[in-house]
């Protein structure tokens, strides 16, 4: 397996990538900007890549620009390998930068990629499946400091906790605003059934 460098390691595929790709990815953006390997409109699809070529894709502050994020994921589906990572950054629908730029689509939430998980219980809206690995959330630097995002972010590790996350998001959310979420998603080619997703 060779990466976009023709050495040995992951395929990376950056989304979005603007001036600021990464590293020993491929990057694909609308406008043929230094760094820019493919130019593609995101809301073309198909992309002009293969199915199952990719083991890791970023879409960092991509994905609340576009026309359909059911189609982008059903795409990211497509053209990763089984298992593959998706790391997804995007503000909180709470955060003043949600809403405050005029080229954002979409308002989400902690819970917004939990529909492409297998065991969902509304999750027929796409075929494709992603199991959620971590969805880490972050918020000002005072909320920070006082702990309310260690806590809000601790079902990650223990999923009894989740209530904290969901007591935040449907009550305090437009008190102890968010700012931004990052989502580890894997890429699920089989369906699998398991403890329903919350």
């Amino acid at each position: 397996m060779a990466n976009a460098n023709g050495k040995p390691g992951p395929r990376i595929l950056e989304l979005g990538c603007g001036r600021t790709k990464r590293a020993h990815a491929v990057g694909i953006d609308r406008i043929a900007l230094p760094g820019v390997d493919i130019v593609h409109d995101l809301n073309s699809t198909p992309y002009p890549f293969d199915s199952e070529t990719f083991d890791e894709v970023y879409a960092i502050h991509v994905l609340e620009h576009l026309d359909s994020i059911v189609s982008v994921m059903e795409e990211i589906h497509r053209i990763t390998r089984p298992n593959a990572r998706v790391i997804i950054i995007t503000p909180h629908h709470s955060d003043a930068i949600s809403w405050q730029d005029p080229t954002h689509k979409w308002h989400l939430n902690s819970y917004s990629f939990s529909y492409f998980d297998p065991a969902y219980h509304t999750n027929y809206y796409s075929t494709a499946r992603f199991r959620i690995r971590s969805r880490e959330l972050e918020l000002a630097s005072i909320w920070k400091a006082l702990g309310i995002q260690y806590l809000i972010n601790l079902d990650n590790r223990f999923p009894a906790l989740r209530f904290l996350r969901k007591l935040w998001e449907q009550h305090l959310c437009y008190i102890l605003r968010g700012k931004q979420m990052t989502f580890v998603l894997e890429t699920v080619k089989t369906e699998e059934k398991g403890e329903q997703s919350t």
